[in-house]
């Protein structure tokens, strides 16, 4: 598509620091039987099968940024807030499988 913005990807140390600082909300967008097994602390779960933009919480001066398995449903999940003129763009690239290859800590059970 012409002139659509670029989604952008950030790295696990990019994330990490962003949340240590409590500059971002984060939003993970797998199924919840996969956020109840592991997780980012600190990130909240909004099913891609059930992601609507109109019901992302309000972030408070936060940039929101999502989250996924391997970066593909994150990378989705932005277009569709694209598409309702959200104002979402980054996810975390490679999603939790980067963020555990980098040494960073989850939170599973």
């Amino acid at each position: 598509m012409f002139g659509a913005p670029k989604t952008k990807d950030l790295t696990p140390q990019q994330v990490k620091a962003a949340l240590d600082a409590r500059e971002i909300l984060l939003i993970d967008v797998r199924e919840p039987d996969e956020f109840a097994a592991e997780k980012i602390a600190g990130a909240l779960n909004i099913p891609l099968s059930t992601f609507d933009p109109a019901a992302l919480p309000a972030a408070a001066g936060k940039a929101v940024v999502l989250q996924c398995a391997g970066g593909k449903r994150s990378a989705m999940a932005i277009d569709r807030c694209r598409k309702a003129n959200q104002a979402v763009e980054m996810h975390l690239a490679g999603g939790l499988a980067a963020w555990k290859a980098a040494g960073l800590p989850t939170v599973t059970g």
